[in-house]
């Protein structure tokens, strides 16, 4: 994945997470439960905008992003 399709989903993330942030914290009327969860939407959106913020680093300084536990 190249730079460019890395920014366009990290800001699509972003967007969505706020959105669902948004979506959850508005006033609604009794007896009208949201359709979605928009806490666990927010979850997913912000895993995802953390693994391309990850990414895009790799991508920037050229080194990939190793893990400490395995060698």
């Amino acid at each position: 994945m190249g730079l460019a399709a890395t920014l366009v989903v990290l800001v699509l993330a972003v967007a969505i997470a706020v959105f669902a942030n948004w979506q959850e914290r508005r006033q609604r009327p009794v007896g009208n439960p949201p359709l979605f969860s928009y806490t666990a939407i927010q979850m997913v959106a912000i895993v995802v905008a953390i693994l391309m913020a990850a990414h895009l680093v790799s991508l920037l300084t050229g080194h990939p992003l190793t893990s400490r536990f395995l060698r």
